[in-house]
C-alpha cells in the first residue's frame, strides 16, 4: 500500500505537525466537488506548501493520516499519492480512515502529516 509500518527517528532537530490539509484554494473554499483524484492532488500541493513554509518537503513526511469519506473511491486513486510520495523517496508510516464527513461538506478527503528535518 506504499507506506512502512513504523518509523524510527533518531537526532532530528525539528518535528512539524501539520494540520489536516484539504483540497481548498487560498480563500478556504473547497475546490473539485465530487473528484477525489483532483482533491488528493490539491491536498498534497497543500501540504508541500506548509511543508516547504518550514523548509521542508515530502521527503520529510515521517507520518501520514488519510481521512476520506469514501475509501472506495479513494482507492482507484491512490496512484496519485504513491507516485507523489515515490518521487519523494519516502513511504511514511499512514493510517486510512473512512470518516462521515469532513469539517467542509464538498470535501472527501483530508491529508494529516508528521514531518521531521
Amino acid at each position: 500500500m506504499g507506506f512502512n509500518q513504523g518509523e524510527i527517528v533518531s537526532g532530528h532537530a525539528r518535528t512539524l505537525y501539520c494540520a489536516g490539509q484539504t483540497a481548498t484554494g487560498g480563500d478556504g473554499n473547497a475546490l473539485h466537488a465530487g473528484d477525489m483524484a483532483a482533491q488528493l492532488a490539491l491536498s498534497l500541493d497543500n501540504l508541500e506548501t506548509v511543508l516547504g513554509e518550514a523548509g521542508m518537503s515530502l521527503a520529510n513526511v515521517v507520518r501520514l493520516n488519510i481521512y476520506t469519506t469514501d475509501i472506495d473511491m479513494l482507492f482507484p486513486h491512490h496512484d496519485v499519492l504513491l507516485s507523489r510520495l515515490k518521487a519523494a523517496g519516502v513511504a511514511p508510516a499512514s493510517t486510512l480512515l473512512q470518516v462521515a464527513r469532513l469539517a467542509i461538506p464538498e470535501l472527501l478527503i483530508e491529508l494529516e502529516a508528521t514531518a521531521v528535518a
